[in-house]
């Protein structure tokens, strides 16, 4: 099967039987739409596509009108380095710069670790952010996220850098118990 979204071939990134049984889900939030990428987020898919591209990713939308501000993700095993098993995750987001400060990404997220935890059978979440991103930081502290560890020299190849990475993570029973 070949996906395509816009001028971006996901097929690689994407389990057709996996993306059939769960592409029911889009899923609506109080202020927000999560929902897979369509032909009309090419824009907003130039901007995340070599990051957010498994079967888990979903376009953070406004209800109001339905376009792509942000992403989230759930990157399931095999399309993360946080963890090689199958029952943990790592947790992605990113949010176009005019929408920072709103809750939308926290808001987009408790859905999505919801998901995880409830319906994809995860018991830990992981989460991280490179070293001065303070935003991300707090989102992932109002996700109830703990910290686990620090590297020192995180290769960041997109960008050409080496950063400092912090990574938190989040157990069920931990979620469980801050519902």
């Amino acid at each position: 099967m070949k996906i395509k979204i816009g001028n971006f071939d996901c097929t690689e990134c994407w389990d057709g039987v996996f993306y059939k049984k769960l592409s029911a889900f889009p899923k609506i939030t109080e202020r927000l739409i999560l929902r897979r990428w369509t032909e009309a987020d090419t824009e907003s898919l130039e901007v995340i596509r070599n990051v957010f591209c498994g079967s888990e990713c979903y376009a953070v939308c406004k209800k109001e009108d339905n376009k792509a501000i942000g992403a989230v993700e759930l990157k399931l095993n095999g399309y993360t380095d946080m963890t090689e098993r199958y029952d943990e995750c790592e947790l992605g987001f990113w949010i176009g710069k005019p929408f920072w400060g709103r809750g939308y990404i926290p808001e987009a997220a408790a859905e999505l670790i919801r998901r995880g935890f409830e319906e994809l059978g995860m018991n830990k979440i992981w989460c991280g952010y490179y070293d001065g991103n303070i935003k991300s930081k707090r989102t992932q502290e109002k996700l109830k996220f703990v910290f686990h560890h620090t590297y020192n020299e995180i290769p960041v190849p997109l960008l050409n850098e080496v950063r400092i990475g912090h990574t938190n993570c989040l157990t069920k029973e931990r979620w469980q118990d801050m519902k």
